[in-house]
Parts: C-alpha cells; sequence; structure tokens
C-alpha cells in the first residue's frame, strides 16, 4: 500500500480530533496555527489506540493491535530522526486511516523533535486499561495518571519549544489532576466498561463496596469518598498553578489558565451535586464564559 500524501494524511487527523468530543477543546484557536496540525496528528494517534483498548469492535485483539502500534510507532520516530529502523514483527499490515495517522505523526517528530517515548507512554496506559480494570491503591492510579495524562501535558510544551525540567513537573501535576478529576466525573461511565478507579483501599476505608457502585447506591459513605477524592485533586491543580502564569507563549498561558479552571470547574459541579458519582456534571456554554470571565482576570 502506497504512503498517502501529507495533505491527505493531515485531512485525516484533523477529521478524527475535530470529530470527537472531549471536555477541553482539542487544537482549538488557542494553538497557534503552525502547531495545531501537530496537535491533531498526536490526538488522532492517541484517540485511535485509545479506541483499541476501549470500543466493542476490538474486543479480542485490543493487546495485539496495541503492540502493532507500538511497533510502528517506533519505526515512524526512528525515520523521522534519521535512525535505524527496530526489527519488525507485526502481523498485519497498516491500513488507508492507519498509514495516513503516521505518515502526519512521523512529520511532527521530523519537524518538533518531539521524545518518542512520551507516545508510547499514551500506548502503556492504554495496555493498563485493557489489563486492568481495578486499583489497589492511590498509588497505582497515579502510575496510570503517569502513563496516561502526565504525557499530553509534556508533549505540548515540547511543541511550544519549553524543555524545562521544572515546568514538566508543574505540567504532571495539572495533567494528573484533570485525568483524576474526570475519574470522579466519569464514575458511573467507566461502570460500564467494568472499571473503577476509584483506589480499593480507600473504598475499604470509607465502606464502600464494588456492588454498591454497581448498584448505584448513593450513601453517605459514597458521597464522602468522592469528597476525600475531589479534595486531594483539588490540591494536585494548586500544586501546578504556577504553570499557568510561567510559559512565555500569551495563547499557551490562556490554554493552560482555561484547563486549569476548567478541570478546578469539573470539581466545583462534582461537589455542588452533593459529590453523587452518579450524576456526571458536565462544562456548559454558561461554565465556559464564567471560565473565560475568571482567566481574563487571573
Amino acid at each position: 500500500m502506497m504512503e498517502p500524501a501529507l495533505s491527505e494524511a493531515y485531512a485525516a487527523t484533523r477529521r478524527i480530533t475535530y470529530g470527537h468530543y472531549e471536555n477541553f477543546p482539542v487544537a482549538s484557536w488557542l494553538v497557534p496555527k503552525r502547531l495545531r496540525q501537530h496537535v491533531c496528528n498526536i490526538y488522532a494517534f492517541a484517540r485511535t489506540a485509545d479506541d483499541f483498548a476501549d470500543e466493542p469492535l476490538f474486543a479480542g485483539e485490543r493487546m495485539e493491535r496495541l503492540a502493532t502500534w507500538r511497533q510502528w510507532l517506533l519505526a515512524c520516530a526512528a525515520r523521522a530522526h534519521g535512525l535505524p529502523l527496530p526489527e519488525m514483527v507485526a502481523q498485519r499490515s497498516p491500513t488507508e486511516s492507519e498509514l495516513r495517522i503516521f505518515t502526519a505523526l512521523e512529520s511532527t517528530f521530523r519537524e518538533c523533535q518531539l521524545p518518542v517515548q512520551l507516545c508510547d507512554d499514551l500506548l502503556t496506559a492504554y495496555m493498563i486499561d485493557v489489563k486492568k480494570s481495578r486499583y489497589a491503591t492511590f498509588g497505582e492510579v497515579m502510575h496510570y495518571c503517569r502513563h496516561s495524562a502526565n504525557p499530553v501535558g509534556r508533549l505540548i510544551l515540547h511543541l511550544f519549544g519549553y524543555g524545562n525540567e521544572s515546568w514538566m513537573r508543574l505540567s504532571d501535576q495539572i495533567c494528573t489532576a484533570l485525568q483524576l478529576a474526570n475519574f470522579w466525573q466519569d464514575v458511573a461511565i467507566d461502570l460500564q466498561k467494568d472499571r473503577i478507579y476509584l483506589p480499593q483501599d480507600e473504598m475499604r476505608q470509607y465502606g464502600v463496596t464494588d456492588a454498591d457502585l454497581a448498584a448505584h447506591r448513593d450513601s453517605p459513605a459514597v458521597r464522602a469518598l468522592i469528597r476525600f477524592q475531589v479534595e486531594r485533586t483539588r490540591q494536585l491543580f494548586t500544586a501546578g498553578r504556577d504553570l499557568c502564569t510561567l510559559a512565555p507563549h500569551p495563547r499557551l498561558r490562556w490554554e493552560l489558565k482555561l484547563t486549569w479552571l476548567g478541570g478546578m470547574r469539573i470539581l466545583e459541579r462534582i461537589e455542588q451535586q452533593g459529590c453523587n458519582p452518579f450524576r456526571r456534571p458536565q462544562l456548559r456554554a454558561t461554565d465556559w464564559a464564567r471560565l473565560a470571565w475568571r482567566a481574563w482576570r487571573w
């Protein structure tokens, strides 16, 4: 199969990016135009791999598909950086859609000199999702966030040309907090996939069982457990807050402020609903207007 033209590959990753709903806008006008396409390329790679781990269509072949994507990812980065190609043992050839994604991603690796490890970490997170549905401790949840969320913030900083390790650590705090906020927002949705990200030892401490969650038992114990998670997540947001004003690029500062405020707003909405994990709070147009006002007054 011939490789698609770069323009076709770019158009394909844009369709994937703008065709999916996310809590926070992806590749929005806040991202400089010269970087917007690269954000789309990374998002298309991550979104498609995430679907391998979640969508019913790929049941029974999830790990095989993710392992194959890992091989193609390493080969893609090697070509972009002029390195020897790794040995390939993939059991299938890429589809036309997959070729377009990796063609686009290779251009991003070449132009932006991104560390391939960050994209590989995302694949590790999706593999964890396939193999693991319960987390014994908060440390295990943090290990998952280290692969599922933190690479995203680091990739964005790299795209902007910022490699400051102290900034990366601040980004990790925000990204982990965003991932956790999403967990506490989506307890009921994750239950439909038989996933519980609430640490099992803390569930026992609060007297909450898997059966309570499965039955959508809105008890004082369940609400107390969620309230504890929300407060700890807020502390992580606070720990990373300084990054929102440190970044020199004005658009990145706006993006960071809106993202930070959006995550904190999700926590506020959870609390406004009494920390009931079976009512999913969402950010509405009025929320975004409020967040824009808060960002302007920051």
